[in-house]
């Protein structure tokens, strides 16, 4: 297993319940915006030293505009992580210059995904086909995440998803590259974790992050997640609200969250950390995460609740 997915699963294996939670909260990356930049600072005091921030890159948006967002996540003293949608990409060319900029700004990782765009614009529809491309070690890329989708996806059949997932992880640690699984946001666990026992048993070593929905209205959870394609979990709760609103909790996915953790004590190697999406709450996101990371929460017959200030 790789260095720090198995160092991430002998840690949980020693901790208590109440331990791991706020371990895992403390540890967990942060989806930001480019309209979140001005909140940088504030965020400050919320979230700890190096904290992992990925720099999303939403249609319409220019690489240099998230660039500009990573020099500002580094100097505000996170690690920045840009999304690259490969299809977006024009040509090879452009992919290296990007590169090039990107570690000229002090970014160790990059976030490779293929975008949801029906056509390439350029040479690349996949993140293998760009994976085999670049030596992204040799221009200064230490690490790479791609997308996990427990769920499936809506356009692309399961079968060449899992295939795919495979694919990119066989690759980024053939080329020494230390991968990263960050997932789709999602709302049950046992998709999941099944996911996640299905990498390990097809030989992946990839840390695996999960995604989970931070802090916000099931109005608004609704929409995004219609809009991300996200699967079963989704569509099973939309059909009965109470359980949904359950499951979420008033304030966040404690619920969720409570059963992963579980899971992780029981099953240290299967998943290693937490990828909280925002959806327009950046900051309300980061108190919610300093919340749980410093205790103020009650944990009583596996209910989660979180007292933010």
């Amino acid at each position: 297993m790789a260095n720090e997915a198995m160092r991430l699963s002998v840690q949980s294996s020693n901790e208590s319940l109440r331990e791991l939670l706020m371990r895992l909260a403390r540890e967990a990356s942060v989806e930001l915006n480019v309209q979140d930049v001005p909140h940088l600072a504030e965020s400050r005091k919320f979230l700890p030293d190096g904290a992992r921030m990925y720099v999303s890159h939403l249609p319409k948006q220019s690489f240099e505009q998230t660039l500009e967002a990573c020099t500002a996540v580094r100097a505000s003293g996170f690690e920045p992580i840009p999304h690259v949608p490969v299809r977006v990409l024009e040509s090879r060319q452009q992919l290296q210059q990007l590169v090039d900029a990107a570690v000229g700004r002090a970014v160790k990782e990059l976030l490779l995904v293929a975008g949801d765009y029906p056509h390439a614009v350029g040479p690349f529809s996949t993140v293998a086909q760009v994976l085999n491309a670049i030596d992204l070690r040799a221009l200064g890329i230490e690490r790479v995440s791609i997308g996990g989708h427990p769920e499936g996806h809506a356009t692309v059949g399961l079968s060449d998803i899992r295939q795919a997932e495979l694919e990119k992880s066989r690759i980024a640690g053939s080329q020494g590259l230390q991968a990263t699984f960050v997932t789709q946001f999602f709302f049950e666990a046992a998709p999941f974790l099944q996911w996640a026992e299905e990498l390990r048993a097809g030989g992946s070593d990839a840390a695996i992050r999960a995604g989970l929905a931070g802090p916000a209205k099931i109005t608004t959870l609704l929409r995004f997640a219609a809009r991300c394609g996200v699967g079963p979990s989704i569509r099973a709760l939309g059909s009965r609200p109470g359980a949904f609103a359950k499951l979420l909790g008033e304030h966040g996915p404690e619920h969720l969250l409570t059963q992963l953790a579980e899971s992780s004590i029981e099953r240290p190697d299967v998943f290693q950390g937490l990828h909280l999406f925002c959806f327009g709450g950046y900051l309300r996101t980061c108190r919610w995460l300093h919340a749980l990371a410093s205790g103020n929460f009650n944990l009583k017959a596996g209910e989660l609740s979180v007292q933010v200030a």
